[in-house]
């Protein structure tokens, strides 16, 4: 069984974005169940996988993300990293008058084109204190800055964030479903989990998150199903990770909460 792992940020401020260097880059390898302490910074970031899939929470959302998405953090806001399998994290730090505008002091999941993964990869990942650049490197390092922020500012975003409860007792059950999701099935499995009646639950998800316990637990298994679809994994694989006793029901809850089938909303998401 896996062990996991938790850390601190590491160590953030030695990659602060300055007004010389209004951008900065950070590549670091996380384990599988690698937990980052939750945290926060005067600057926004960007946050994704080369490889595997990463999930970022904040107070109020979790975001399930495999390496097609990334997330997006304006400043100030605390949040939490975890490796939801070995990944390859990229983070990019940006001086927040780098994208001005109400839309990026919201956190939200963004597509990430194959230029903007490219362009990132061939950006320095240097701590301070920086080595001396020649003017040549000033001059690439500035034009990779300057197409990333066209990409970033082109970028799509999507709606695959799942709301988190501030309840306690609520907060540890979706917790505990976020990290399992397939474990236990529906409303009475969990309900006797929570050490709660199913009456009980649903209220709390009612009151506290504005939906029904299946609402919620769809649209997270939908977040999951995600990071597995983007590795080519077969429906029936996935049906049977998340707990469906076959790849038919699986697809009947995915149109069911989408409005389409399993292949067509994989390919459009």
């Amino acid at each position: 069984m896996s062990r996991r792992r938790s850390f601190p940020a590491f160590a953030p401020d030695r990659f602060a974005p300055t007004p010389e260097r209004p951008l900065r880059a950070k590549s670091r390898l996380l384990e599988h169940l690698t937990d980052i302490h939750p945290h926060q910074h005067t600057w926004a970031q960007l946050v994704f996988s080369m490889t595997g899939a990463v999930r970022v929470s904040t107070a109020a959302s979790t975001y399930i993300v495999p390496p097609s998405r990334a997330v997006w953090i304006p400043p100030r806001l605390e949040h939490a990293v975890t490796a939801i399998e070995r990944c390859d994290l990229r983070t990019l730090y940006l001086q927040p008058d780098l994208l001005p505008g109400e839309a990026w002091r919201l956190g939200r999941v963004l597509e990430v084109s194959p230029l903007m993964r490219e362009v990132v990869q061939a950006l320095p990942a240097l701590p301070d204190p920086l080595p001396p650049e020649s003017p040549a490197d000033r001059e690439r390092r500035a034009c990779l800055e300057a197409l990333l922020l066209v990409e970033l500012q082109r970028a799509r975003p999507l709606a695959l964030g799942v709301a988190l409860p501030q309840d306690a007792r609520l907060r540890r059950l979706c917790e505990a479903m976020l990290r399992e999701p397939g474990r236990l099935g529906g409303l009475d499995a969990w309900a006797a989990e929570a050490g709660a009646s199913p009456r009980t639950l649903s209220r709390l998800f009612r009151e506290q998150l504005g939906t029904s316990f299946a609402q919620w637990r769809s649209q997270l298994l939908l977040a999951h199903a995600l990071t597995l679809a983007a590795r080519g994994q077969p429906m029936s694989h996935i049906a049977t990770e998340l707990g469906y006793a076959s790849a038919s029901a699986f697809t009947a809850m995915v149109t069911r909460t989408v409005g389409m089938p399993p292949s067509r909303f994989f390919a459009e998401a």
